[in-house]
């Protein structure tokens, strides 16, 4: 990795510039100072497209207008985070500023001014092109020499639908606004610094609830999105079961960096850390170490996700024989799971509770796991009021999903989980058993077995539509799915 000089504040000037401790240049010459001025063509591009989600996001701006007349509203983007000493983390931008925006730059800062008792006027505070008149471009470690083009201020507004305006001067107009504010914390301290003596923590927190909320019921532009993920996804797990070994055994690492090759080619990442676990690993519900191996015999549970270029997540989950074909113990395991996810999935219809989905999966593991005798002489109806099945399922049964892979997670509890589905809503269902490999309380061959299935449900009008359902779930059908990519 080449190493630019840092920024300069007049970086024309060479004896201002700041270098590197240990870098290998020392000071610009004049000649070359002017030199890097001229000679460069015009980039500026003038037939560009709004982005696809212009018209959603003109929308969703104006809900967030009407719920806060008055109010000055400031929703940032957030900045780079440091990985290591000068090495940033890949950026992305809080969920709520691409959701009302659809722009992704760093710095950002989405600024909504009320223009009376009603109504707001909404400017895109944006990063603009480094200059090559004052050597910025290529001086500033962040110039566009280093980091690439950025697009012009002119060209944001193109695409966002939105005035846009230099972010340098963001902190000085927030300074400058008057009345009532709300700000979107954790993403930007110098905004926030900006705003201290003015914002409110309860106020602010009861902001981000809201926004949050907004996103609950997803438009027909989200759903687009999350059906490409789920797509994307599904050709992920076929890449997986390619390379997974019959004979041999398979790192966790080359599972997740085979998955990960397609996400970044088909979208912009993973959504979340995928999970790899094979094996006794897979009763690690969150198991994203992934520096163990699949060995054949061993289950592999894979829980992965698409993130598309839009950044919406999908969040599916197999459970998969490495050798191609479950054993009897765990066909036994995995069609309890299966059953219990036919019965969660049954649950999701408009006008249900979102928790009933829930409670129908973990009813029908309950009656399971007490037909296998691991409660003693307890009735299954005991087993459920008691909770007793937890200590094997452990987790919900699933969340809401969007633009985060655990999305709405501030929106109000009475709209979420103790409120009604949607049509429109995507949620994930996800029940799984796990038996721990130190569990004394099962018998020895239930030991270190993990199984979960996990699919991404959108709630319609009638009813619901697996979106993730190109990938097989029931036990004989992925038997034949992983022979059929294996030839």
């Amino acid at each position: 990795m080449t190493e630019p000089a840092e920024t300069a504040e007049h970086a024309a000037t060479a004896e201002t510039i700041k270098y590197r401790k240990n870098g290998l240049t020392r000071g610009v010459t004049d000649e070359l100072a002017e030199s890097m001025t001229r000679g460069w063509a015009d980039t500026e591009r003038t037939a560009l497209e709004p982005v696809p989600q212009a018209a959603h996001t003109a929308r969703r701006r104006a809900e967030l207008s009407a719920a806060y007349p008055g109010e000055l509203l400031v929703v940032p983007a957030g900045n780079p985070k440091v990985r290591a000493n000068d090495t940033d983390y890949p950026f992305r931008p809080s969920s709520d500023y691409a959701y009302l925006t659809g722009d992704q730059s760093q710095d950002g800062v989405l600024v909504l001014t009320p223009t009376g008792a009603s109504g707001h006027e909404a400017v895109l505070y944006l990063r603009d092109r480094s200059r090559t008149d004052n050597g910025e471009f290529w001086l500033d470690g962040h110039g566009e020499l280093w980091d690439g083009r950025r697009n012009s201020l002119t060209e944001s507004e193109r695409l966002f639908g939105l005035p846009c305006r230099d972010v340098r001067t963001v902190r000085a107009d927030l300074r400058a606004a008057t009345g009532p504010v709300r700000v979107l914390r954790r993403h930007d301290a110098g905004v926030e610094a900006a705003l201290a003596d003015r914002s409110d923590a309860a106020r602010d927190e009861e902001f981000e609830v809201f926004l949050s909320g907004l996103r609950l019921v997803k438009d027909e532009f989200e759903i687009e999105e999350l059906r490409f993920a789920c797509a994307a996804t599904a050709r992920g797990f076929e890449d997986v079961v390619r390379v997974l070994g019959t004979d041999t055994e398979t790192a966790e690492r080359l599972i997740e960096g085979t998955f990960f090759v397609r996400a970044r080619v088909e979208g912009n990442d993973v959504g979340y850390s995928t999970i790899a676990a094979a094996g006794p690993h897979a009763t690690t519900l969150h198991w994203v170490r992934n520096n163990g191996h699949a060995r054949p015999g061993d289950l592999l549970l894979l829980d992965a996700g698409v993130e598309t270029n839009h950044l919406y997540t999908a969040d599916v989950t197999r459970t998969l024989p490495v050798s191609g074909r479950f054993t009897e113990l765990q066909r036994k395991v995995y069609d309890a799971v299966y059953a219990a996810q036919e019965a969660g999935i049954a649950a999701v219809r408009p006008g249900g509770r979102f928790r009933d989905f829930h409670r129908a999966a973990q009813r029908e593991l309950a009656e399971h796991l007490t037909s296998w005798g691991l409660f003693g002489d307890l009735s299954a109806d005991k087993v459920f009021e008691l909770g007793l099945h937890r200590r094997f399922t452990l987790a919900g049964t699933g969340h809401m999903l969007g633009i985060d892979v655990h999305d709405c997670a501030h929106s109000r509890t009475e709209e979420h989980v103790d409120g009604p589905l949607l049509p429109g809503m995507v949620l994930t269902v996800e029940p799984g058993i796990y038996f721990q490999e130190n569990d004394l309380t099962v018998p020895e061959e239930y030991r270190g077995i993990g199984v979960r299935i996990e699919d991404d449900i959108l709630v319609t009008e009638d009813g619901n539509e697996n979106l993730s359902d190109g990938l097989p779930r029931r036990s004989d059908e992925v038997e034949a799915w992983l022979a059929r990519l294996r030839g």
